[in-house]
């Protein structure tokens, strides 16, 4: 049996588009991925999501998500799609061994942050460990934070977190940035913050929140400590897209290329969230895809019909 609509991966943007495609009749099936749920899982507090005036944790606001697309009939695979067949309709996909059919497809796979991979830095996300300035930086106000980066987006990240921190140490690896010359003039004439050159953060300290960062001069070797309260990774993202690699078109940087709205390279397959958009990379602006990949699939449904 062929199934309407197929949602691969379910952060904010593939259960907004769960939501819309479940009200709109079309008894969309879920495969949410074991990385359930997305980035903001790894977020503890989400104070700019309208309609939380005090806030809501990262993981409890996904459960509201899913708990709403599943009370309008969305079904729900907890699995990873390991392969895909987008040749002709219906499009395939297989979880393992078990084969699904779609007239269309929403791709919502997400983006995933790039981490140092040292010692105390997993055990501290949301600890003081973050990888998105805009979503936590308000609490640093008045505290000494780092940055680990050189390009555009370190640079945005301290250039932002300057509102909030007493002062903010982007730490690079070589001796000069990667960042257009606009940005990196922006920063290193920013009074607030110190560039520490030819450095590499080798440990995230603390025991229940992050007390300082150990650093090593990649030049000397020399290793020093350095007191922060929040550590921020500013070193990119990727975005899931290994799946459709060679099948959908994507963009220098990996991610899915959409035309007209949110449709890809292959008419009846949508994209949606942080999988399309390097830019703004909010929950909010993936919420709002997600609704325009529902959208998007119902009408072309509904013109193949």
């Amino acid at each position: 049996m062929s199934e309407k609509v197929i949602i691969i991966g379910s952060g904010p943007a593939g259960l907004t588009a769960a939501i819309y495609a479940a009200r709109a009749d079309l008894s969309p099936v879920m495969i949410e991925g074991l990385a359930a749920g997305g980035q903001l899982m790894l977020t503890t507090d989400v104070e700019n999501y309208p309609g939380f005036p005090d806030g809501i944790m990262g993981p409890e606001m996904m459960g509201l998500f899913r708990k709403q697309a599943e009370r309008f009939g969305t079904r729900v695979i907890s699995q990873d799609v390991t392969r895909i067949d987008f040749s002709e309709r219906p499009f395939r996909v297989w979880v393992d061994d078990q084969e699904f059919a779609a007239d269309s497809i929403i791709v919502s796979t997400g983006a995933s942050a790039r981490w140092l991979d040292v010692p105390g830095e997993e055990r501290l996300r949301g600890h003081g460990v973050s990888a998105c300035a805009t979503c936590d930086g308000f609490f640093f106000r008045d505290l000494e934070i780092a940055v680990v980066g050189g390009g555009d987006s370190a640079m945005e990240e301290a250039l932002f977190l300057t509102k909030f921190a007493s002062k903010v140490h982007i730490i690079h690896r070589r001796d000069e940035f990667r960042a257009s010359a606009i940005m990196a003039k922006r920063a290193l004439e920013h009074d607030k913050i110190q560039v520490h050159w030819n450095t590499i953060v080798t440990e995230v300290l603390g025991d229940d929140s992050v007390t300082g960062v150990a650093l090593e001069d990649t030049v000397t070797g020399e290793a020093r400590e350095l007191a922060v309260e929040g550590v921020f990774m500013a070193i990119g993202h990727d975005p899931n897209t290994a799946l459709f690699r060679d099948v959908l078109d994507l963009d220098e940087q990996g991610y899915l290329k959409v035309f007209k709205g949110t449709m890809t390279s292959i008419p009846g397959v949508f994209g949606a969230g942080d999988v399309v958009d390097h830019t703004y990379r909010q929950a909010v602006t993936a919420a709002g895809m997600g609704c325009q990949a529902a959208i998007d699939a119902e009408r072309w449904l509904d013109a193949r019909e």
